[in-house]
Formats: C-alpha cells, sequence, structure tokens
C-alpha cells in the first residue's frame, strides 16, 4: 500500500487544514474534524492527495455526499496544475503517436495517483465555487463514443463561461493538464 510517513502525513494535513479554512466559500456546511477523521482513517486516500499536492493541484474539499458519507477533494489550483500538464489524453493516445510524444497521459497520471479525471458536470460544478482554468484548459472523462472516434474532451473558463471542447485524444499542450477528483 502507498502510504506516507508520519512527519508527510502531519505536513499534508496541516496544509489542507489551512486551505480549507482559507477557503470556506467552497464547503460552507462542512465541519474539518469530519474531514480529517476520514482521512487519518484511509492512509492511502492521504496519498492520493500528497499527490495531487506534489503536482500542484491544491486540493480541497469541494462537497459532500450525505448518502455515502463521501467528501469530494477536488484540484483547486487557479489554473491546470502545473505539474501535470503537457499530456495527451490516454496510453492509446499515446501510444499512437509516431513523433514528438509527450511523457505521459492524463489517464495513466490520474490512476497512478489514485484519482479520476473529473467529469464535465463536475467541471461545471467546481466552476460555480469558484473561476477556474481562465488561461488554461483540463481534460475531462471523455465518453467512449467520442473516444472510439479518436478524439478526447476538455474544458476552460472564458467570457464568463465553461466552455467543453473537443481534440484529437492524442494532442498535448503546454496549458493543458487536467483535474482530478478523490473521494474520502
Amino acid at each position: 500500500m502507498k502510504k506516507l510517513t508520519p512527519e508527510q502525513s502531519k505536513e499534508l494535513l496541516r496544509i489542507l487544514k489551512d486551505r480549507f479554512e482559507k477557503n470556506m466559500h467552497r464547503h460552507e456546511e462542512i465541519d474539518w474534524s469530519n474531514v480529517q477523521a476520514k482521512l487519518e482513517a484511509a492512509p492511502e486516500k492521504l496519498w492520493s492527495l500528497h499527490q495531487m499536492e506534489t503536482t500542484d493541484g491544491e486540493p480541497d474539499v469541494v462537497a459532500y455526499n450525505q448518502e455515502q458519507n463521501e467528501y469530494m477533494f477536488c484540484d483547486c489550483s487557479t489554473e491546470s496544475p502545473k505539474g501535470r500538464r503537457s499530456v495527451c489524453y490516454d496510453q492509446e493516445a499515446l501510444e499512437s503517436r509516431k513523433k514528438h510524444k509527450p511523457e505521459n497521459s492524463a489517464i495513466n497520471m490520474a490512476a497512478s495517483m489514485g484519482i479520476e479525471l473529473l467529469t464535465e458536470a463536475q467541471y461545471r460544478a467546481l466552476q460555480k465555487l469558484e473561476n477556474f482554468d481562465k488561461k488554461t484548459s483540463s481534460w475531462i472523462q471523455t465518453p467512449a463514443d467520442i473516444r472510439e472516434l479518436g478524439g478526447a474532451l476538455f474544458c476552460d473558463y472564458r467570457f464568463g463561461h465553461v466552455f467543453v471542447y473537443h481534440n484529437g485524444a492524442d494532442s498535448y499542450y503546454g496549458a493543458r493538464g487536467f483535474r482530478g477528483a478523490l473521494f474520502v
């Protein structure tokens, strides 16, 4: 199991608590002590949050599902996380590139971090909390029928609106990365 050292866990919990307290508009009805208890009981989730943090995602709590008793963490960096840019969509796209392959894909990176790419609905909900990706864009989960035809979806925020676009799944850009979701 992927685990942090006790010192790493303590430091990450401090960072997450500070961010939580500074951004109460993202989670007005949520109590940090409940979130912390869930995190302390799930060291593998702390490890994933650490991965989000070290790739400049600035994860924070953005929702609570009472039915599932589950908190949703999401990357809340102003722009698409710096440590996750210049990636194509998935492994198939990575393998299809003949020249100038990126180092990785969004789907591979997310899986290795123990997180998921946001869905379009999750991306839109995040944008209701505050505006993200005003200069960058982020890959989102792509429906199978679009992916089977070689495409993939990404979003950004421009002109006061969330836009959903398409591109070849094998494309990659310095200003496009991905935002992740983690459920605890």
